[in-house]
């Protein structure tokens, strides 16, 4: 898995969320979070499970919304970010963060209605292991996203410390049915890469993502796009 050494130190734990999602990235953190809740709304009461939770911004967010979620990182630096934010808004004792290894997922069988993973898979080394073990221990529903090959990502990609995993949809799809998934949904967004809008100020930020957002809507901007989100469900 690439970065797992770097994802559990102290220093990038502490500063995660500030680096990515503060100035012109508070727009892909809504974006983001609007995606998770489209695909698993509505939440109260269903139980959930989420691969690589990091800091825990989508564990939170769902135990806010009624869920009954895990957090699982293999990362204990960015639980216990995930804790202090459960804590500060008042959930702590509404969902579980744990440490453990997404490869091998300390859950029997068809244990959740939903598992999801957000900024996982670019990591992967062993995508398709991933997602099996996903499917099994979710009864309904898997939802993620990927980075991928066709967009500007690809550019830079090569400069990135870790670098990333692109995939194509043709990849995804067989990934899908490997796993025993039927996909039931995909969304593909943001033209202009992550890296563009973490650099500029949020008010610059926001014409420029109204141009990314009608340029986007087009059949090349959709095959151009640098994010897809995948909601399937278990046949």
């Amino acid at each position: 898995m690439k970065g797992q050494e770097w994802y559990q130190t102290d220093e990038v734990a502490e500063e995660y969320d500030a680096k990515r999602f503060s100035r012109g990235g508070r727009l892909i953190d809504g974006r983001e979070k609007r995606a998770v809740l489209d695909a698993l709304s509505p939440l109260d009461g269903k139980r959930v499970l989420e691969i690589a939770c990091g800091t825990g911004r989508f564990t939170v967010m769902l135990a806010e919304r009624g869920a009954d979620i895990v957090g699982l990182d293999i990362s204990e630096e960015m639980l216990q970010q995930g804790r202090e934010k459960a804590k500060t808004a008042g959930v702590s004792d509404h969902l579980q963060f744990m440490r453990g290894d997404a490869a091998r997922l300390p859950f029997p069988d068809d244990h959740f209605d939903a598992v999801f993973a957000m900024r996982f898979f670019h990591l992967a080394d062993t995508p398709a292991s991933f997602l099996s073990e996903m499917c099994r221990v979710s009864k309904d529903q898997v939802f993620f996203d990927t980075f991928n090959s066709y967009s500007t990502r690809s550019i830079y990609n090569w400069a990135l410390p870790m670098g990333s995993r692109l995939y194509a949809e043709s990849e995804v799809l067989r990934l899908l049915h490997g796993a025993g998934l039927r996909l039931r949904r995909e969304e593909h967004d943001f033209l202009l890469p992550y890296g563009f809008y973490r650099a500029i100020p949020n008010s610059v930020a926001e014409p420029f993502r109204d141009v990314d957002r009608s340029l986007g809507d087009s059949t090349v901007g959709q095959r151009l796009s640098s994010v897809s989100y995948w909601d399937a469900t278990v046949k």
